[in-house]
Order: C-alpha cells, then structure tokens, then sequence
C-alpha cells in the first residue's frame, strides 16, 4: 500500500494436494508485491501479521518478515491479527457499530478482541470456549458486528446472544494483507520488537506435557 492506495494483494489459497501453500509460495508474492512498489527501494516498511493464530503459521510468517528485515534493511511493523480483521469490520459498520473479531482458534475455542465505534480495542485478544464468549458479548454496549473463521463457526451462539453475523462468504470474514498494512502503517520498531500472539501452548507442548505426566493406576 501507498498512501491508502493497494498496489498489489494476493490471496495465497491451499495447494492442490490441500496443505497450505504459504510455505513455499510466500516469499514469491512478497517480490510481486516489491515489485508492484516500484521495487525493495521504494519500500518504506515491512508489516507483519502477529497472531494469534496457528503456532505454524505465525512462525512462518515472522521468521519470513525477519529475515527479509534483516536482507533489506527495513524496519518491521507488527499488526495483530484481530486488529486487522477488526479494520475491515470498521469499513463495513463506517463507525456506527461495535465490532468483534473472532477467529477460529480449533480445540473448540475462539481467539477474539471488541471494539468500540471509534475502533479502540475495548478488550482482547483473547481465548476461550464459544460459550464464554456468548458472556462476554452480553457485557457489550449493543449489539456487535462479528466477522472472521470463528464467527462463522461460532454464528449460532453468537447471534442467539446478540450479535451480527454476515453470511459465511462475505469478504468481511477474511484477513486481508491491505488490513495488516493499514494497522501496522504507523508502527515504528525493530525486528526484535516483532513477536508473536500464541495466546496459549503448541499442541506439542500440551502432547508432550500429557506423555509425561504421571498416570494413575
């Protein structure tokens, strides 16, 4: 992006086997999109998605932003990830709604954050059951606009205590690149500042943990 203009995006989908393909399509988008700049020299900034997410796929995608810090010499920018799904919820809502961004966090539990009509994060990012989150929206002043993989899955019990759900393919509910740059746009910082939002152990922390756990018997 430039001054609010998208120069370039991409949506890097699954491979045709169904795996995710970032790991090794990724860094060839990132090229296109220097390019579509005008080349690395007129980039100013590189922004990066922190989570939370996949352990995987945030690793992939900060240790790629480091290293191309590192090779080009740019300063990196952190944008948390529901902050820049709650970007496109302000788009949509223009102001007038409180916002939540939830993200499908697996195990049957949701990462999410709320946001005031200003776009001030009121809490978050945050984990916990579908349930749980039903609570914490009935603390809410209004009735929210949801978006993203968890409010999607989670559209039942969201909307049974309140919330708006777009339907399941509204754009709305996917993490756009031009979100992550507009958050990260007036982040300043190192690489070292760029880490990222786990939220909670790997999986194989916790299979690990139960393997040498004490069994009763």
């Amino acid at each position: 992006m430039r001054s609010g203009e998208i120069l370039y995006e991409s949506l890097i989908g699954l491979s045709p086997d169904g795996s995710p393909g970032h790991t090794t399509r990724l860094l060839a988008e990132v090229e296109r999109a220097a390019d579509a700049a005008g080349g690395w020299n007129a980039v100013a900034r590189i922004a990066v998605g922190v989570g939370p997410g996949s352990f995987t796929g945030l690793r992939v995608g900060v240790a790629s932003a480091r290293a191309l810090g590192a090779s080009t010499g740019l300063p990196l920018a952190a944008a948390g990830t529901l902050d820049a799904l709650a970007h496109g919820l302000a788009e949509r809502a223009r102001g007038g709604r409180t916002g939540l961004a939830v993200l499908d966090a697996r195990r049957g539990e949701a990462f999410a954050a709320a946001y005031s009509k200003a776009g001030e994060r009121l809490w978050g990012p945050w984990v916990g059951s579908p349930d749980e989150l039903a609570t914490r929206i009935s603390e809410l002043a209004g009735a929210p606009l949801a978006a993203g993989s968890g409010a999607v899955r989670f559209r039942d019990e969201l909307v049974d205590r309140g919330a708006e759900v777009p339907d399941g393919d509204d754009p709305v509910h996917r993490v756009a690149g031009r979100h992550v740059c507009a958050v990260a746009q007036a982040v300043a910082g190192g690489g070292e500042a760029v880490s990222p939002i786990y939220l909670r152990a790997p999986d194989a922390e916790r299979w690990r943990e139960r393997d040498t756990s004490p069994r009763k018997g």
